[in-house]
Protein backbone atom coordinates (compact mmCIF):
# COMPACT_ATOMS: atom_id res chain seq x y z
CA UNK A 1 0.00 0.00 0.00
CA UNK A 2 1.63 3.28 -1.10
CA UNK A 3 0.99 6.93 -0.46
CA UNK A 4 1.68 9.93 -2.64
CA UNK A 5 3.93 12.40 -1.01
CA UNK A 6 4.67 15.89 -2.28
CA UNK A 7 5.70 19.29 -1.12
CA UNK A 8 2.19 20.06 0.12
CA UNK A 9 2.12 16.88 2.19
CA UNK A 10 5.51 17.78 3.67
CA UNK A 11 4.26 21.22 4.68
CA UNK A 12 1.14 19.69 6.21
CA UNK A 13 3.31 17.24 8.14
CA UNK A 14 5.52 20.02 9.52
CA UNK A 15 2.45 21.96 10.58
CA UNK A 16 0.94 18.85 12.19
CA UNK A 17 4.11 18.24 14.18
CA UNK A 18 4.15 21.81 15.38
CA UNK A 19 0.52 21.64 16.46
CA UNK A 20 1.09 18.25 18.12
CA UNK A 21 3.90 19.76 20.19
CA UNK A 22 1.51 22.44 21.43
CA UNK A 23 -1.39 20.09 22.09
CA UNK A 24 0.87 17.72 24.05
CA UNK A 25 1.32 20.13 26.96
CA UNK A 26 -0.01 18.83 30.27
CA UNK A 27 -3.49 19.78 31.40
CA UNK A 28 -3.66 17.49 34.43
CA UNK A 29 -1.53 15.34 36.72
CA UNK A 30 1.15 16.15 39.25
CA UNK A 31 2.57 19.69 39.34
CA UNK A 32 6.37 19.84 39.04
CA UNK A 33 7.93 22.93 40.58
CA UNK A 34 11.26 24.61 39.97
CA UNK A 35 11.27 24.97 36.16
CA UNK A 36 12.09 28.34 34.70
CA UNK A 37 11.69 29.24 31.02
CA UNK A 38 15.34 28.42 30.43
CA UNK A 39 14.75 24.95 31.87
CA UNK A 40 12.21 24.02 29.20
CA UNK A 41 13.41 21.11 27.06
CA UNK A 42 13.99 21.36 23.35
CA UNK A 43 10.84 21.19 21.25
CA UNK A 44 11.52 17.65 20.12
CA UNK A 45 11.93 16.50 23.72
CA UNK A 46 8.60 17.74 25.08
CA UNK A 47 6.98 15.26 27.45
CA UNK A 48 3.86 15.77 29.52
CA UNK A 49 6.00 15.46 32.68
CA UNK A 50 8.95 17.81 33.19
CA UNK A 51 11.04 16.71 36.19
CA UNK A 52 13.32 19.12 38.03
CA UNK A 53 17.00 19.47 37.21
CA UNK A 54 19.64 18.87 39.91
CA UNK A 55 19.68 21.78 42.36
CA UNK A 56 22.96 23.46 43.40
CA UNK A 57 24.23 22.24 46.74
CA UNK A 58 21.96 19.19 46.82
CA UNK A 59 22.92 16.38 49.19
CA UNK A 60 23.59 12.84 47.95
CA UNK A 61 20.11 11.75 49.11
CA UNK A 62 18.50 14.67 47.29
CA UNK A 63 20.40 13.85 44.10
CA UNK A 64 19.26 10.22 44.21
CA UNK A 65 15.69 11.27 45.00
CA UNK A 66 15.74 13.74 42.09
CA UNK A 67 17.15 11.06 39.79
CA UNK A 68 14.33 8.69 40.71
CA UNK A 69 11.73 11.43 40.13
CA UNK A 70 13.29 12.15 36.74
CA UNK A 71 12.22 8.67 35.65
CA UNK A 72 8.83 10.24 34.92
CA UNK A 73 10.26 12.27 32.01
CA UNK A 74 11.49 10.02 29.19
CA UNK A 75 11.50 12.78 26.55
CA UNK A 76 10.33 12.54 22.95
CA UNK A 77 12.72 9.72 22.01
CA UNK A 78 12.76 8.00 25.42
CA UNK A 79 16.38 8.95 26.15
CA UNK A 80 15.69 10.16 29.71
CA UNK A 81 18.03 13.11 29.18
CA UNK A 82 16.81 14.89 32.30
CA UNK A 83 17.64 11.87 34.47
CA UNK A 84 21.14 11.74 32.96
CA UNK A 85 21.84 15.23 34.38
CA UNK A 86 22.03 13.58 37.82
CA UNK A 87 24.84 11.27 36.64
CA UNK A 88 28.56 11.77 36.15
CA UNK A 89 29.46 12.38 32.49
CA UNK A 90 31.09 8.95 32.27
CA UNK A 91 28.15 7.08 33.79
CA UNK A 92 25.58 9.08 31.80
CA UNK A 93 26.97 7.49 28.67
CA UNK A 94 26.52 3.90 29.86
CA UNK A 95 23.39 3.99 32.05
CA UNK A 96 20.54 2.16 30.27
CA UNK A 97 17.06 3.43 31.20
CA UNK A 98 15.51 1.04 28.68
CA UNK A 99 16.60 -1.98 30.72
CA UNK A 100 13.29 -2.00 32.55
CA UNK A 101 10.93 -0.40 35.04
CA UNK A 102 10.29 -1.08 38.71
CA UNK A 103 6.74 -0.08 39.66
CA UNK A 104 6.44 0.67 43.36
CA UNK A 105 4.40 2.29 46.12
CA UNK A 106 5.55 5.91 46.44
CA UNK A 107 4.75 6.21 50.14
CA UNK A 108 6.95 3.20 50.99
CA UNK A 109 10.19 4.67 49.62
CA UNK A 110 12.97 5.10 52.17
CA UNK A 111 16.31 6.76 51.35
CA UNK A 112 19.28 6.08 53.62
CA UNK A 113 22.93 7.12 53.48
CA UNK A 114 25.06 4.45 55.17
CA UNK A 115 28.27 6.38 54.47
CA UNK A 116 29.61 9.26 52.40
CA UNK A 117 29.00 8.77 48.69
CA UNK A 118 26.61 5.84 49.17
CA UNK A 119 22.79 6.02 49.15
CA UNK A 120 20.33 3.12 49.35
CA UNK A 121 16.69 3.25 48.25
CA UNK A 122 14.40 0.69 49.87
CA UNK A 123 11.06 0.29 48.12
CA UNK A 124 7.99 -1.93 47.85
CA UNK A 125 7.67 -3.15 44.26
CA UNK A 126 4.30 -4.17 42.81
CA UNK A 127 5.47 -5.00 39.29
CA UNK A 128 8.32 -4.87 36.80
CA UNK A 129 8.67 -4.25 33.08
CA UNK A 130 11.63 -5.86 31.32
CA UNK A 131 13.57 -4.55 28.32
CA UNK A 132 11.04 -6.15 25.96
CA UNK A 133 8.14 -4.28 27.56
CA UNK A 134 6.76 -7.34 29.33
CA UNK A 135 4.98 -6.59 32.61
CA UNK A 136 5.19 -9.02 35.53
CA UNK A 137 3.70 -8.78 38.99
CA UNK A 138 6.13 -9.04 41.90
CA UNK A 139 5.95 -11.86 44.44
CA UNK A 140 8.51 -10.44 46.92
CA UNK A 141 7.92 -6.67 47.08
CA UNK A 142 10.80 -5.33 49.20
CA UNK A 143 13.88 -4.35 47.22
CA UNK A 144 16.96 -2.23 47.86
CA UNK A 145 18.68 -0.25 45.10
CA UNK A 146 22.30 0.93 45.72
CA UNK A 147 23.74 4.21 44.41
CA UNK A 148 27.34 5.44 44.44
CA UNK A 149 28.08 9.16 44.16
CA UNK A 150 31.09 11.43 43.73
CA UNK A 151 31.79 15.14 43.47
CA UNK A 152 31.83 16.71 40.00
CA UNK A 153 32.79 20.41 39.98
CA UNK A 154 31.71 20.65 43.61
CA UNK A 155 28.31 18.95 43.13
CA UNK A 156 27.27 15.40 43.96
CA UNK A 157 26.53 13.19 40.95
CA UNK A 158 25.74 9.47 40.64
CA UNK A 159 28.59 7.35 39.30
CA UNK A 160 26.90 3.92 39.65
CA UNK A 161 23.24 2.88 39.79
CA UNK A 162 21.02 0.04 38.57
CA UNK A 163 19.89 0.28 34.96
CA UNK A 164 16.22 1.07 34.35
CA UNK A 165 13.86 3.53 36.00
CA UNK A 166 11.55 3.52 39.03
CA UNK A 167 7.96 4.76 38.76
CA UNK A 168 5.30 4.73 41.42
CA UNK A 169 2.02 2.92 40.82
CA UNK A 170 0.10 6.13 40.02
CA UNK A 171 2.81 7.55 37.74
CA UNK A 172 3.50 4.39 35.75
CA UNK A 173 0.39 4.43 33.50
CA UNK A 174 1.01 8.10 32.67
CA UNK A 175 4.54 7.47 31.43
CA UNK A 176 4.10 3.95 30.01
CA UNK A 177 1.04 2.72 28.16
CA UNK A 178 -0.14 -0.78 27.34
CA UNK A 179 0.20 -1.63 23.64
CA UNK A 180 -0.30 -4.90 21.77
CA UNK A 181 2.12 -6.73 19.54
CA UNK A 182 -0.17 -8.67 17.22
CA UNK A 183 0.75 -12.21 16.20
CA UNK A 184 -1.18 -14.78 14.21
CA UNK A 185 -2.62 -17.89 15.77
CA UNK A 186 -1.25 -21.15 14.26
CA UNK A 187 -4.14 -21.34 11.78
CA UNK A 188 -3.38 -17.83 10.45
CA UNK A 189 -7.03 -16.88 11.02
CA UNK A 190 -6.82 -14.72 14.16
CA UNK A 191 -4.63 -11.96 15.47
CA UNK A 192 -3.52 -12.61 19.05
CA UNK A 193 -2.41 -9.65 21.22
CA UNK A 194 0.79 -9.82 23.26
CA UNK A 195 0.67 -6.95 25.77
CA UNK A 196 3.76 -4.75 26.09
CA UNK A 197 4.44 -1.52 27.98
CA UNK A 198 6.41 1.26 26.28
CA UNK A 199 6.99 4.98 26.94
CA UNK A 200 4.19 6.95 25.34
CA UNK A 201 6.73 9.32 23.78
CA UNK A 202 8.37 6.61 21.66
CA UNK A 203 5.72 3.90 21.36
CA UNK A 204 5.41 3.39 17.55
CA UNK A 205 9.11 2.81 16.95
CA UNK A 206 9.38 0.46 19.94
CA UNK A 207 6.29 -1.49 18.88
CA UNK A 208 7.62 -1.97 15.34
CA UNK A 209 11.10 -2.88 16.59
CA UNK A 210 9.89 -5.52 19.07
CA UNK A 211 7.45 -7.03 16.56
CA UNK A 212 9.92 -7.34 13.67
CA UNK A 213 13.20 -7.79 15.54
CA UNK A 214 11.94 -9.49 18.70
CA UNK A 215 9.95 -12.54 19.72
CA UNK A 216 6.61 -13.19 21.47
CA UNK A 217 6.51 -13.31 25.25
CA UNK A 218 7.98 -16.61 26.49
CA UNK A 219 4.69 -18.01 27.83
CA UNK A 220 2.96 -17.35 24.47
CA UNK A 221 5.77 -18.19 22.05
CA UNK A 222 4.63 -21.74 21.16
CA UNK A 223 1.00 -20.67 20.72
CA UNK A 224 1.37 -17.95 18.07
CA UNK A 225 3.15 -17.34 14.78
CA UNK A 226 4.90 -14.33 13.27
CA UNK A 227 5.00 -13.83 9.51
CA UNK A 228 8.42 -12.15 9.71
CA UNK A 229 10.96 -14.56 8.15
CA UNK A 230 14.32 -15.21 9.72
CA UNK A 231 16.82 -12.65 8.45
CA UNK A 232 14.30 -9.84 7.93
CA UNK A 233 14.85 -6.93 10.31
CA UNK A 234 13.46 -3.47 10.91
CA UNK A 235 15.97 -0.77 10.03
CA UNK A 236 13.92 2.28 11.06
CA UNK A 237 10.43 3.52 11.85
CA UNK A 238 10.04 6.89 10.14
CA UNK A 239 7.15 9.16 10.99
CA UNK A 240 5.47 10.80 8.02
CA UNK A 241 2.64 13.33 7.97
CA UNK A 242 0.08 13.05 10.74
CA UNK A 243 0.01 9.65 12.40
CA UNK A 244 1.49 7.73 9.45
CA UNK A 245 4.67 5.67 9.66
CA UNK A 246 7.04 4.08 7.18
CA UNK A 247 8.56 0.84 8.48
CA UNK A 248 11.86 0.39 6.68
CA UNK A 249 12.88 -3.27 6.44
CA UNK A 250 16.18 -4.87 5.54
CA UNK A 251 16.83 -5.78 1.90
CA UNK A 252 16.10 -9.46 2.64
CA UNK A 253 12.40 -8.55 2.77
CA UNK A 254 12.47 -8.27 -1.03
CA UNK A 255 12.89 -12.06 -1.18
CA UNK A 256 9.62 -12.69 0.69
CA UNK A 257 6.55 -13.69 -1.32
CA UNK A 258 3.47 -11.47 -1.47
CA UNK A 259 1.50 -13.58 1.04
CA UNK A 260 4.29 -13.19 3.63
CA UNK A 261 4.57 -9.45 3.05
CA UNK A 262 0.82 -9.07 3.39
CA UNK A 263 0.89 -10.89 6.73
CA UNK A 264 3.83 -8.80 7.98
CA UNK A 265 1.92 -5.68 6.97
CA UNK A 266 -1.20 -6.94 8.76
CA UNK A 267 0.72 -7.57 11.98
CA UNK A 268 2.39 -4.16 11.87
CA UNK A 269 -0.78 -2.30 10.96
CA UNK A 270 -2.78 -3.89 13.79
CA UNK A 271 0.05 -3.48 16.32
CA UNK A 272 0.71 0.16 15.50
CA UNK A 273 -3.00 0.95 15.55
CA UNK A 274 -2.89 0.37 19.33
CA UNK A 275 -0.58 3.43 19.48
CA UNK A 276 -2.88 5.56 17.32
CA UNK A 277 -0.97 5.11 14.05
CA UNK A 278 -3.44 5.62 11.19
CA UNK A 279 -1.40 4.53 8.17
CA UNK A 280 1.55 2.18 7.68
CA UNK A 281 3.76 1.63 4.67
CA UNK A 282 6.50 -0.96 4.25
CA UNK A 283 9.72 0.22 2.62
CA UNK A 284 13.19 -1.09 1.80
CA UNK A 285 15.87 1.61 1.65
CA UNK A 286 13.00 4.13 1.73
CA UNK A 287 11.41 2.68 -1.43
CA UNK A 288 7.80 1.45 -0.92
CA UNK A 289 7.05 -2.24 -1.35
CA UNK A 290 3.55 -3.49 -2.13
CA UNK A 291 1.59 -5.06 0.73
CA UNK A 292 -2.09 -5.28 1.63
CA UNK A 293 -3.82 -6.34 4.86
CA UNK A 294 -5.16 -9.88 4.95
CA UNK A 295 -8.60 -10.78 6.24
CA UNK A 296 -8.69 -12.08 9.81
CA UNK A 297 -11.55 -13.43 11.89
CA UNK A 298 -13.15 -11.03 14.33
CA UNK A 299 -13.56 -11.92 17.99
CA UNK A 300 -16.14 -9.24 18.75
CA UNK A 301 -19.42 -10.34 20.25
CA UNK A 302 -22.89 -8.75 20.08
CA UNK A 303 -23.71 -6.01 22.54
CA UNK A 304 -26.88 -7.69 23.76
CA UNK A 305 -26.53 -10.20 26.63
CA UNK A 306 -27.27 -13.86 25.92
CA UNK A 307 -29.64 -15.16 28.59
CA UNK A 308 -32.15 -17.83 29.55
CA UNK A 309 -35.45 -16.60 31.01
CA UNK A 310 -38.90 -18.09 31.40
CA UNK A 311 -39.60 -16.79 27.89
CA UNK A 312 -36.70 -18.66 26.32
CA UNK A 313 -33.00 -18.45 25.42
CA UNK A 314 -31.58 -15.70 23.24
CA UNK A 315 -30.19 -12.18 22.99
CA UNK A 316 -32.00 -9.81 25.31
CA UNK A 317 -32.83 -6.43 23.78
CA UNK A 318 -35.14 -4.42 25.96
CA UNK A 319 -37.88 -6.87 26.83
CA UNK A 320 -37.54 -8.89 23.61
CA UNK A 321 -35.55 -12.11 23.15
CA UNK A 322 -33.89 -12.89 19.83
CA UNK A 323 -33.40 -16.69 19.70
CA UNK A 324 -30.49 -18.58 18.15
CA UNK A 325 -31.84 -20.95 15.55
CA UNK A 326 -31.56 -24.53 16.81
CA UNK A 327 -29.52 -23.82 19.93
CA UNK A 328 -32.26 -21.92 21.73
CA UNK A 329 -34.60 -24.90 21.59
CA UNK A 330 -32.11 -27.36 23.12
CA UNK A 331 -31.07 -24.87 25.84
CA UNK A 332 -34.71 -24.31 26.75
CA UNK A 333 -35.30 -28.07 26.81
CA UNK A 334 -32.31 -28.92 29.04
CA UNK A 335 -32.11 -25.77 31.25
CA UNK A 336 -28.36 -26.33 31.83
CA UNK A 337 -26.36 -24.83 34.68
CA UNK A 338 -23.88 -23.10 32.33
CA UNK A 339 -23.62 -22.39 28.58
CA UNK A 340 -20.87 -21.03 26.34
CA UNK A 341 -21.86 -20.53 22.70
CA UNK A 342 -19.29 -21.06 19.94
CA UNK A 343 -18.41 -18.30 17.49
CA UNK A 344 -20.35 -19.85 14.61
CA UNK A 345 -23.38 -20.55 16.87
CA UNK A 346 -23.58 -24.06 15.43
CA UNK A 347 -22.56 -25.56 18.78
CA UNK A 348 -22.21 -24.70 22.43
CA UNK A 349 -20.51 -26.18 25.48
CA UNK A 350 -22.78 -26.69 28.49
CA UNK A 351 -22.81 -28.20 31.95
CA UNK A 352 -26.06 -29.88 32.90
CA UNK A 353 -27.58 -29.59 36.36
CA UNK A 354 -26.44 -33.20 36.94
CA UNK A 355 -22.82 -32.15 36.36
CA UNK A 356 -22.20 -33.65 32.89
CA UNK A 357 -20.34 -31.65 30.22
CA UNK A 358 -22.22 -31.74 26.90
CA UNK A 359 -22.07 -30.31 23.41
CA UNK A 360 -25.28 -28.64 22.24
CA UNK A 361 -25.93 -28.67 18.50
CA UNK A 362 -27.99 -26.34 16.33
CA UNK A 363 -30.04 -29.26 14.99
CA UNK A 364 -31.63 -29.67 18.41
CA UNK A 365 -29.44 -32.58 19.55
CA UNK A 366 -26.85 -32.78 22.31
CA UNK A 367 -23.87 -35.05 22.94
CA UNK A 368 -22.74 -36.12 26.41
CA UNK A 369 -18.97 -35.69 26.46
CA UNK A 370 -17.67 -35.91 30.04
CA UNK A 371 -19.28 -37.55 33.06
CA UNK A 372 -16.42 -37.29 35.55
CA UNK A 373 -17.28 -36.02 39.02
CA UNK A 374 -17.03 -32.35 39.93
CA UNK A 375 -16.56 -30.82 36.48
CA UNK A 376 -16.19 -27.05 36.15
CA UNK A 377 -18.08 -25.22 33.40
CA UNK A 378 -16.81 -26.43 30.00
CA UNK A 379 -15.48 -24.05 27.36
CA UNK A 380 -15.50 -24.18 23.54
CA UNK A 381 -12.73 -22.89 21.26
CA UNK A 382 -13.08 -21.37 17.75
CA UNK A 383 -12.51 -24.76 16.12
CA UNK A 384 -15.52 -26.30 17.87
CA UNK A 385 -13.41 -28.22 20.40
CA UNK A 386 -14.98 -28.52 23.86
CA UNK A 387 -12.67 -28.40 26.90
CA UNK A 388 -13.48 -30.01 30.26
CA UNK A 389 -11.70 -30.55 33.59
CA UNK A 390 -12.70 -31.80 37.07
CA UNK A 391 -12.37 -29.29 39.89
CA UNK A 392 -10.16 -31.56 42.00
CA UNK A 393 -7.96 -32.73 39.11
CA UNK A 394 -6.48 -29.62 37.42
CA UNK A 395 -4.04 -31.66 35.34
CA UNK A 396 -6.81 -33.84 33.87
CA UNK A 397 -7.89 -31.48 31.09
CA UNK A 398 -9.64 -33.24 28.22
CA UNK A 399 -10.80 -31.95 24.85
CA UNK A 400 -13.49 -33.23 22.51
CA UNK A 401 -13.03 -32.32 18.86
CA UNK A 402 -15.90 -30.98 16.78
CA UNK A 403 -18.22 -33.79 15.74
CA UNK A 404 -16.48 -36.31 18.01
CA UNK A 405 -17.19 -37.57 21.52
CA UNK A 406 -13.85 -39.32 22.08
CA UNK A 407 -11.73 -37.61 24.77
CA UNK A 408 -8.18 -36.45 24.14
CA UNK A 409 -5.87 -35.57 27.04
CA UNK A 410 -4.11 -32.20 27.11
CA UNK A 411 -0.62 -32.55 28.57
CA UNK A 412 1.09 -30.25 31.09
CA UNK A 413 -2.15 -28.64 32.25
CA UNK A 414 -1.90 -26.25 35.25
CA UNK A 415 1.23 -27.80 36.75
CA UNK A 416 1.39 -27.22 40.51
CA UNK A 417 -2.31 -26.48 40.96
CA UNK A 418 -4.37 -28.57 43.39
CA UNK A 419 -7.82 -27.19 42.49
CA UNK A 420 -9.21 -25.54 39.38
CA UNK A 421 -12.26 -23.38 40.05
CA UNK A 422 -12.96 -22.13 36.51
CA UNK A 423 -11.45 -22.37 33.02
CA UNK A 424 -12.06 -20.53 29.74
CA UNK A 425 -10.33 -20.56 26.35
CA UNK A 426 -9.79 -17.17 24.69
CA UNK A 427 -11.89 -16.32 21.65
CA UNK A 428 -8.84 -16.74 19.38
CA UNK A 429 -8.10 -20.19 20.83
CA UNK A 430 -4.46 -19.40 21.57
CA UNK A 431 -4.73 -18.93 25.34
CA UNK A 432 -6.57 -20.43 28.28
CA UNK A 433 -7.34 -18.63 31.54
CA UNK A 434 -8.11 -20.44 34.78
CA UNK A 435 -8.73 -19.68 38.44
CA UNK A 436 -6.73 -22.23 40.42
CA UNK A 437 -5.53 -22.93 43.93
CA UNK A 438 -1.81 -23.62 44.25
CA UNK A 439 0.31 -23.50 47.37
CA UNK A 440 -2.74 -22.64 49.43
CA UNK A 441 -3.48 -19.48 47.43
CA UNK A 442 -6.18 -18.92 44.82
CA UNK A 443 -4.99 -17.08 41.73
CA UNK A 444 -5.78 -16.25 38.12
CA UNK A 445 -3.45 -18.04 35.70
CA UNK A 446 -3.06 -17.87 31.93
CA UNK A 447 -1.25 -20.30 29.65
CA UNK A 448 -0.63 -20.67 25.94
CA UNK A 449 -2.40 -23.44 24.01
CA UNK A 450 0.00 -25.59 21.96
CA UNK A 451 -1.67 -27.26 18.97
CA UNK A 452 -0.66 -29.77 16.34
CA UNK A 453 -0.85 -28.95 12.59
CA UNK A 454 -4.54 -29.94 12.58
CA UNK A 455 -5.28 -27.40 15.37
CA UNK A 456 -5.79 -30.15 17.95
CA UNK A 457 -4.73 -28.97 21.43
CA UNK A 458 -1.91 -31.21 22.64
CA UNK A 459 -0.57 -29.40 25.70
CA UNK A 460 -0.50 -26.15 27.65
CA UNK A 461 2.53 -23.93 28.00
CA UNK A 462 3.96 -22.91 31.36
CA UNK A 463 1.30 -20.89 33.21
CA UNK A 464 1.75 -17.28 34.27
CA UNK A 465 0.16 -16.05 37.48
CA UNK A 466 -1.67 -12.78 36.91
CA UNK A 467 -3.43 -11.94 40.18
CA UNK A 468 -4.41 -13.39 43.53
CA UNK A 469 -8.14 -13.90 44.13
CA UNK A 470 -9.83 -13.03 47.42
CA UNK A 471 -12.96 -14.90 48.43
CA UNK A 472 -14.71 -17.75 46.65
CA UNK A 473 -14.33 -17.71 42.86
CA UNK A 474 -17.79 -17.68 41.28
CA UNK A 475 -17.11 -17.06 37.58
CA UNK A 476 -14.50 -16.39 34.90
CA UNK A 477 -14.89 -14.80 31.46
CA UNK A 478 -12.78 -13.24 28.75
CA UNK A 479 -13.98 -9.63 28.62
CA UNK A 480 -12.20 -8.87 25.34
CA UNK A 481 -9.07 -10.08 23.52
CA UNK A 482 -6.73 -8.84 26.22
CA UNK A 483 -8.69 -8.81 29.50
CA UNK A 484 -10.12 -11.45 31.80
CA UNK A 485 -12.81 -10.91 34.42
CA UNK A 486 -13.09 -12.94 37.63
CA UNK A 487 -16.17 -12.80 39.85
CA UNK A 488 -15.61 -13.72 43.48
CA UNK A 489 -17.36 -13.14 46.75
CA UNK A 490 -19.41 -14.40 49.65
CA UNK A 491 -22.49 -13.43 51.66
CA UNK A 492 -20.87 -10.09 52.54
CA UNK A 493 -20.41 -8.90 48.96
CA UNK A 494 -19.00 -9.58 45.50
CA UNK A 495 -15.80 -8.43 43.82
CA UNK A 496 -15.02 -8.20 40.11
CA UNK A 497 -11.37 -8.37 39.07
CA UNK A 498 -10.54 -6.99 35.63
CA UNK A 499 -7.09 -8.25 34.66
CA UNK A 500 -5.13 -7.25 31.57
CA UNK A 501 -3.19 -10.30 30.40
CA UNK A 502 0.36 -9.02 30.61
CA UNK A 503 -0.58 -5.89 32.51
CA UNK A 504 -2.20 -4.32 35.50
CA UNK A 505 -5.51 -5.12 37.19
CA UNK A 506 -8.36 -3.34 38.92
CA UNK A 507 -11.09 -4.49 41.27
CA UNK A 508 -14.61 -3.26 41.82
CA UNK A 509 -17.20 -4.12 44.44
CA UNK A 510 -20.65 -5.40 43.54
CA UNK A 511 -23.69 -6.50 45.49
CA UNK A 512 -23.65 -9.79 47.38
CA UNK A 513 -25.09 -12.81 45.65
CA UNK A 514 -23.58 -12.35 42.17
CA UNK A 515 -23.05 -15.77 40.57
CA UNK A 516 -22.20 -15.32 36.86
CA UNK A 517 -20.08 -12.95 34.75
CA UNK A 518 -19.97 -12.34 30.98
CA UNK A 519 -18.09 -9.95 28.73
CA UNK A 520 -19.64 -7.51 26.29
CA UNK A 521 -18.46 -5.45 23.34
CA UNK A 522 -16.20 -3.37 25.61
CA UNK A 523 -14.84 -3.47 29.16
CA UNK A 524 -17.60 -1.03 30.11
CA UNK A 525 -20.33 -3.54 29.20
CA UNK A 526 -19.36 -6.38 31.57
CA UNK A 527 -22.47 -8.08 32.96
CA UNK A 528 -23.25 -9.91 36.18
CA UNK A 529 -26.18 -12.13 37.14
CA UNK A 530 -27.34 -12.33 40.71
CA UNK A 531 -28.77 -15.47 42.26
CA UNK A 532 -32.11 -13.61 42.46
CA UNK A 533 -32.16 -13.36 38.63
CA UNK A 534 -31.15 -9.69 38.42
CA UNK A 535 -28.94 -8.80 35.45
CA UNK A 536 -26.57 -5.88 36.08
CA UNK A 537 -24.26 -4.02 33.68
CA UNK A 538 -21.20 -1.95 34.51
CA UNK A 539 -21.79 1.77 34.16
CA UNK A 540 -18.69 3.74 35.11
CA UNK A 541 -17.83 2.66 38.64
CA UNK A 542 -21.23 1.21 39.55
CA UNK A 543 -23.40 -1.72 38.59
CA UNK A 544 -26.88 -0.90 37.32
CA UNK A 545 -29.72 -3.48 37.16
CA UNK A 546 -31.03 -3.81 33.60
CA UNK A 547 -33.29 -6.89 33.75
CA UNK A 548 -34.85 -9.38 36.12
CA UNK A 549 -35.94 -12.98 35.89
CA UNK A 550 -32.70 -14.14 34.27
CA UNK A 551 -32.14 -17.82 34.93
CA UNK A 552 -28.75 -18.10 33.20
CA UNK A 553 -26.18 -15.69 31.75
CA UNK A 554 -24.32 -17.35 28.88
CA UNK A 555 -20.90 -16.41 27.53
CA UNK A 556 -20.05 -16.07 23.85
CA UNK A 557 -16.94 -16.89 21.85
CA UNK A 558 -17.50 -14.59 18.87
CA UNK A 559 -19.85 -13.82 16.01
CA UNK A 560 -20.55 -15.88 12.86
CA UNK A 561 -18.46 -14.79 9.87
Amino acid sequence: MTRRRGILALLVGVLALALAACSGLPTSGKVNYGLSTSDAPDSDDVSFLLPDRPQPGATPEQIVEGFIRAGSGPGARARWDRAREFLTPEFAGVWDPGAGVTVDEFEDRVYTQPEDGLVALTLSAVGTVDDNGTYERVEIPERQLPFELEQVDGEWRIRAAPDGVVLDRAEFPRVFHNYSLMYFDPSWQFLVPDARWFPTTDAPSQIADRLVNGTPSAWLAESVKSAVPEGVAMVAAVRQQGDAYDIDLSASALSADSATLDRIYTQLQASLATAGVSDVELTVQSAPIAAEPVAVRSTRIPGAPLVLTEDGFGFLTGEALEPIQGLSQIVEQLSPAAVQVGADRAAAAARLTGGEAVRLLDDGRYQVLDTREGLVDPTIDPFGTVWSVPREQPAAVRVFLAGDTAPLDVADAFAGATVVHAMSVSRDGARVAAVVTAGGRTALWVAGVVRDPDQVPIRLGAPVQLSLIDGRARGLAWLDDLSVGVLSGDAEGSTVLEQVVGGTSSTQSAAAGMVEIAGGTTLSSVRLRGEDGTLSVKRGTTWQPTASGVLLLATQQGTPE
